[in-house]
């Protein structure tokens, strides 16, 4: 991959003092922790070796991987069997809107290096702000789509910029953390995409995680299979 030598990537700017990482059991996820001076940096890697599709997760204004009802494991499990890369993000400061899109900005990076040339982000609560920002910075040959759950509409501005790029919001009816007003604004926002709203389900949507991820099994892989394959990403795919 064609990088400037002499530019700063996200990856750079993390300032990575220290990392480690093991795979969990007899799972093939990868656990990878880098130290730096803002935080702990985590990666959650579900791998799918040799293929150019992959999809980024991230949670809300406290972090955590795991997505409401375990969603982002259970997803990332899944995409993995069927041959498209997950990476679970934990961010190192987190409801800092600038410093956790740098941080999916960075997991994208460390996925490009690994073979991926196509991304979805996906993101719930404050999360939904992170992962249209770090779509909305990005070419949309390399990130094609955007999914949100139960997403706050502070900081979801850019999602008017996105173009013709496929969009999927969730929100549940009785979400006391975010009302559905929130999905649905930006969902307006947007001007285009499709809203699905879960009839009685919470701010953590934990009723409707099968439901979800059913659909999510058939929509990821059609918008990552549809979105042009690009061999110009850089090291740096902010770039």
């Amino acid at each position: 991959m064609a990088s400037d030598s002499h530019a700063s990537t996200p990856v750079d700017d993390l300032g990575i003092l220290a990392k480690d990482h093991v795979v969990i059991g007899d799972s093939s996820v990868e656990h990878h922790e880098m130290y730096t001076r803002e935080g702990l940096f985590s990666l959650m890697w579900h791998p799918a070796d040799g293929d150019e599709r992959a999809v980024i997760m991230c949670g809300g204004a406290m972090g955590g991987t795991l997505g409401g009802g375990g969603l982002y494991h259970q997803l990332g499990e899944q995409l993995a069997g069927r041959g498209i890369a997950a990476v679970r993000v934990g961010y190192r400061v987190p409801n800092d809107l600038g410093r956790c899109t740098h941080d999916l900005l960075a997991a994208m990076q460390l996925m490009a290096r690994r073979g991926a040339r196509r991304f979805v982000t996906i993101g719930h609560s404050f999360g939904g702000a992170v992962a249209i920002q770090t779509a909305a910075a990005m070419h949309a040959e390399l990130v094609p789509g955007v999914v949100t759950l139960a997403t706050q509409s502070a900081g979801c501005e850019p999602v008017e910029t996105l173009g013709d790029r496929s969009l999927l919001f969730f929100h549940g009816t009785h979400d006391q953390i975010l009302p559905a007003a929130s999905s649905q604004m930006v969902h307006m926002l947007a001007g285009h995409g499709e809203l699905v709203m879960l009839p009685g389900e919470d701010h953590l949507l934990q009723g409707a995680r099968d439901e979800i991820a059913e659909r999510l099994l058939v929509w990821l892989p059609d918008v990552l299979r549809a979105a042009e394959p690009t061999d110009n990403v850089p090291d740096d795919p902010s770039a």
